[in-house]
């Protein structure tokens, strides 16, 4: 039932594999007209936003030109963070390990809460394009910034797999098995994935980071209606609910059995601390996230759009609880039991927001935009990890290092170009995916929270953190991250295997040992080296200085100006 998730030492071991053929029992998968025309429609509008607001230059490319306002900014983060594990994974995990699954709704909200107060404003005042440019410029080190360079292109990927999942498993239901026009060759999960994806790539190359954003707010308003409305509906028409399932579905816990309410009988306490920790400090540490906060003026647009993404966040984090339990409930009276032997799948569980509106009854158009809502939250997301991971490859790696004489010309083109790589690997990975949707994008934000995470607080708030300190700290974040990672067989066939590093490190909590030993090594190493220059130590007063800041200055520029010298050339 929860092997994909490794959440007991027992099965922390077992390498993650889903089902062969990955079709959610009691799915219907055949072509839906009313469904489909919806998603077309839905589709077909995302590309009219990237044309219309396609970009030509970098300003527009990786940071919309830092023109969006803080509301707009606020549904784009929110569109940008509720992905395919929120709208589906969350409730997913919640139906198929209880309690547990709320470790995920605790800890993908409570690092908003440390973004806002230690790391939004100062992010913005620092005023860079992309994480990476934080990194290389904060620590005076190319190849500080080709290591988070590198991270935030593996994050992306990893994460973007999850997001591919959902569209093919959703996609099923809306456009049926299309496997036949390949000849099979293709699976009718894997035709979905493929078409959905190709649009994905399509619209967002051209678009950049621009047009994603515009396209953001439209999937955030399509992805938060359906959910709510799904959701309401879906607890009116079974009689479980009424005006308030948010709060009505606990009385549907007595029927659900032990596994679903017994606070632990889906994972240890130990493995819940772990989790919740990982996923708190990989919030913060997310690439793709904290390019949001560039996108804007200033700093106090900065503050108000993480106020408001987190508003537009808990919308749904605080609904999906009660989607879980009415799907599973839906699941266990119309399929089999959800618990047991065979129990409820993980693919299933995937499903099981599209699930229970199906079962419910509701008519197939009403479904179809239930099952809309979580395309337009894969796709949302899926944006925003290959725009910060293309910035990462065409301004950090190919602008930094590579070829510092670039034009923007050149640096657009080299984003494109790596949309595309990515996601022709991300096509090529999810064609046979080793886990659910959450559990991928897990792995990712473990690896955010170990590696990114300490170098951006640290960066920003000691200015005696120096080169030698981040380096150091990243390799050994990188190597404690791997390490859970190989021990469980999710990165090879052959796990290791040792036990007592599965119940101590396990890969989807690995952040709870990985983070403090991070700041501890760059706390170390950098005491015993050389202070960072004068300048560094000055850019970082400057990011808490109460003095407003020009849109399209950054603090290095500021710091220059003071010093008497020209602005760096960024």
């Amino acid at each position: 039932m929860i092997d994909a998730l490794a959440v007991t030492p027992e099965l922390a071991t077992v390498p993650l594999q889903a089902s062969e053929e990955l079709l959610p029992e009691g799915l219907d998968i055949s072509f839906k007209a009313a469904p489909a025309v919806i998603v077309v429609l839905m589709m077909l509008s995302f590309l009219v936003a990237g044309f219309f607001y396609r970009v030509a230059n970098t300003d527009d490319m990786w940071v919309a030109g830092r023109s969006i306002g803080n509301v707009e900014n606020g549904m784009a983060i929110g569109s940008n963070w509720m992905s395919a594990a929120s709208y589906l994974g969350m409730a997913a995990l919640i139906a198929l390990s209880g309690v547990y699954g709320l470790a995920f709704v605790v800890g993908w909200t409570t690092g908003y809460f440390i973004l806002l107060i230690f790391m939004a404003a100062q992010m913005r005042r620092f005023g860079k394009y992309t994480a990476p440019d934080f990194v290389g410029d904060r620590f005076n080190s190319d190849t500080a910034r080709a290591l988070a360079a590198v991270t935030t292109f593996l994050i992306g990927l990893v994460y973007a797999l999850g997001q591919a999942r959902g569209m093919g498993l959703v996609g099923m239901y809306i456009l049926g098995d299309w496997s036949a026009i390949t000849g099979g060759t293709l699976s009718a999960y894997q035709t979905m994935m493929v078409l959905f994806m190709v649009v994905t790539i399509a619209y967002l190359a051209l678009s950049g980071m621009l047009g994603a954003t515009k396209n953001m707010v439209l999937q955030y308003v399509i992805l938060i209606v359906a959910f709510l409305v799904g959701l309401l509906v879906t607890g009116w028409t079974t009689g479980y609910t009424t005006i308030l399932p948010q709060i009505e579905y606990g009385l549907l816990i007595d029927q659900l059995g032990n596994e679903f309410s017994d606070p632990f009988a889906g994972g240890s306490y130990y493995l819940w601390i772990a989790t919740c920790f990982s996923l708190i400090f990989g919030t913060c540490g997310l690439p793709h996230v904290l390019v949001r906060f560039y996108t804007v003026e200033n700093e106090r647009i900065a503050r108000w759009s993480c106020t408001w993404g987190l508003f537009f966040i808990c919308l749904l984090y605080l609904s999906a609880p009660a989607f879980a339990a009415i799907g599973t409930l839906l699941f266990s009276e119309n399929i089999t039991a959800a618990y047991g032997d065979p129990g409820m799948t993980d693919v299933a569980g995937d499903v099981i927001v599209v699930l229970a509106a199906q079962l419910a009854g509701l008519p197939e158009w009403f479904v179809g935009i239930v099952a809309a809502g979580g395309i337009a939250a894969a796709i949302a997301t899926t944006a925003g990890l290959f725009i910060a991971a293309s910035s990462a490859i065409s301004h950090d790696i190919y602008a930094n290092i590579i070829n510092e004489d670039a034009t923007q010309r050149q640096q657009v083109l080299i984003g494109r170009l790596s949309i595309v790589l990515l996601g022709v690997l991300t096509i090529i990975m999810t064609l046979d995916p080793s886990a659910p949707i959450a559990a991928l994008v897990s792995f990712a934000f473990a690896l955010a929270a170990i590696v990114l995470f300490p170098m951006f607080f640290l960066g920003l708030w000691w200015e005696r953190t120096n080169r030698q300190g981040a380096l150091a700290g990243m390799v050994i974040g990188l190597i404690i991250w791997t390490i859970p990672m190989l021990n469980e067989g999710h990165l090879m066939n052959e796990p290791w295997g040792i036990e007592w590093l599965a119940t101590w490190v396990p890969a989807i909590g690995s952040g709870l040992i990985g983070v403090p030993v991070v700041f501890a090594v760059v706390i170390v190493v950098s005491l015993l080296t050389d202070d960072p220059p004068l300048e560094t130590k000055q850019m970082v007063r400057q990011c808490h200085s109460p003095d407003p800041m020009p849109k399209d200055k950054t603090a290095a520029d500021i710091v220059a100006e003071k010093n008497g010298n020209a602005p760096a050339d960024d």
